[in-house]
């Protein structure tokens, strides 16, 4: 499965703490990267720089993570996990569901969580050409196109021949969409995202059902 690859990319990299005072100093760690990440970029950003910002020794540090990339995905999990929550909450507030509607609430709701997490636009939008991060990214992509076609063949928004490829490629256009928006603004091209929403629901909507068109009252 998709989601536990990538889960394996990040636990592979990190030892997952289980007293409290562990998961809060990991998350201290985290929350000092973050911050570099948003002064310094990915690229220049160092496990010593992370280390010393936090306060902790870098033996400390690479008891749970065991290089750059390890933190990196640690913040990426966190926030993309953030993200994910944002989509499940938002669609479910909907009081009439379109297809249109689907794709505009999801893609809002990521708008929604790079507005709220800098870090992440470092190091998802305009970080990938680490190697880590963007193979993170295409597993994370993966699953939420099988999720959101999951979701809209089951409210009888789409037909149930509606390809998997098709989710994927969606996935991965509103994706491109969003690194192009982000690439040199930190507010994000408001005009690119729109025109980004517009085209992946005219793709989408040549699956849709006659109610994924004109709405389903919840």
């Amino acid at each position: 499965m998709a989601s536990e690859r990538a889960e394996a990319a990040v636990t592979a990299r990190r030892r997952i703490p289980t007293q409290a005072r562990s998961r809060r100093k990991v998350e201290h760690i985290l929350d000092t990267a973050a911050r570099l990440v948003v002064e310094r970029g990915v690229e220049s950003l160092t496990t010593r720089d992370i280390a010393l910002a936090s306060g902790v020794p870098v033996a400390s540090l690479y008891q749970y993570f065991a290089d750059k990339e390890g933190v990196l995905l640690a913040l990426a999990e966190r926030d993309m996990a953030e993200m994910d929550a944002q989509v499940v909450t938002d669609l479910g507030s909907l009081r009439v569901l379109t297809l249109e509607g689907l794709v505009r609430t999801t893609m809002e709701a990521f708008v929604s969580v790079y507005h709220r997490r800098r870090a992440f636009v470092e190091i998802y939008l305009r970080g990938r050409s680490n190697a880590a991060v963007h193979q993170f990214g295409r597993e994370h992509n993966a699953r939420v196109a099988q999720m959101l076609r999951d979701f809209a063949i089951e409210q009888g928004l789409a037909q149930p021949t509606m390809p998997q490829a098709s989710a994927t490629l969606a996935v991965e256009i509103g994706d491109r969409v969003f690194q192009l928006a982000y690439e040199h603004d930190d507010d994000g091209d408001r005009e690119l995202v729109e025109e980004g929403i517009t085209l992946v629901t005219a793709y989408l909507e040549r699956y849709a059902t006659p109610e994924g068109i004109a709405g389903i009252a919840r």
